[in-house]
């Protein structure tokens, strides 16, 4: 095994999808009148637990709540690094009671919360590369959150420009691969930015993965990675075998019932960084 392919031990806060289904549009991939397979997301969201624990990962749960069909998607609900939570604040009305119960779980395990004060939508924008946190724009997390985070965890805060609906979060359009200092990397898909935002990423990570439009349009870029395996979309066939050329393993878990929101791996996971 290579060493910069070393897996660390991971801490995710998850929410089960006991009342996940698509009432509503808030991102082009939510059409309403799609039926939702609730018994068939169930199998696959305890496919991606299993998995984790598989790997040795260690998966908390946060009580899902009648009326918040999106709660299933905990990534949204903050971010942590080094133990501090910077919770949410949804821009979409239906989702902001979400806020509430995620808080709730957190103060109850014993971190404070900062709820920011501006739009900001947890992992969904605001992604800890180990060095800094990349957040994104455009669609839903202010730029004034992510001034707002900057002064909360005292780490750079670098601004990214989200350009194409489908990929409204900067965690359906990029991940990193690896958090650790010496090895940081990342894997994205440009067109989803700005012009001025590829330039920054292109200087800040001249060996990431690229992905292409068809990887992102699988949920590829909606992966977790733990330092060596990659928690990856199967219909992310050609980033899958793009990952494994550079010593990482993909690990295919089906999510498609979440796709139908717009969501995938990532989406339903928060990483707790102590």
């Amino acid at each position: 095994m290579s060493d910069s392919r070393v897996p660390r031990p991971r801490r995710f806060l998850v929410c089960e999808p006991r009342h996940f289904g698509v009432q509503y549009a808030i991102n082009p991939w939510m059409q309403p009148d799609v039926q939702v397979d609730v018994d068939l997301a169930q199998e696959q969201w305890q496919a991606l637990i299993r998995v984790y624990r598989a790997h040795g990962h260690t998966v908390d749960t946060v009580e899902p709540v009648p009326g918040l069909p999106d709660m299933v998607f905990a990534a949204n609900s903050a971010v942590v690094v080094g133990g501090r939570v910077f919770g949410s604040l949804f821009h979409a009305p239906e989702r902001r009671p979400e806020s509430t119960h995620y808080d709730t779980w957190f103060k109850a395990a014993g971190f404070d919360v900062h709820r920011p004060e501006s739009v900001s939508e947890g992992e969904g924008d605001l992604v800890w590369t180990g060095r800094y946190v990349l957040a994104g724009t455009g669609f839903r997390t202010t730029r004034e959150a992510h001034r707002e985070a900057q002064e909360f965890f005292g780490h750079p805060v670098i601004s990214l420009t989200l350009v194409d609906p489908y990929f409204y979060h900067l965690d359906t359009a990029l991940f990193v691969l690896n958090d650790d200092n010496d090895h940081n990397n990342i894997v994205y898909y440009p067109e989803a930015f700005s012009p001025g935002s590829r330039e920054v990423l292109q200087r800040l990570f001249p060996d990431a993965v690229l992905a292409t439009r068809d990887d992102a349009m699988a949920f590829g870029l909606n992966s977790v990675s733990d330092g060596r395996h990659v928690f990856i979309a199967p219909q992310a066939e050609a980033l899958a075998s793009r990952l494994a050329d550079h010593d990482y393993i993909p690990v295919p878990v089906d999510l498609s019932e979440f796709h139908k929101a717009g969501g995938g791996i990532k989406c339903c996971t928060q990483e707790i960084r102590s």
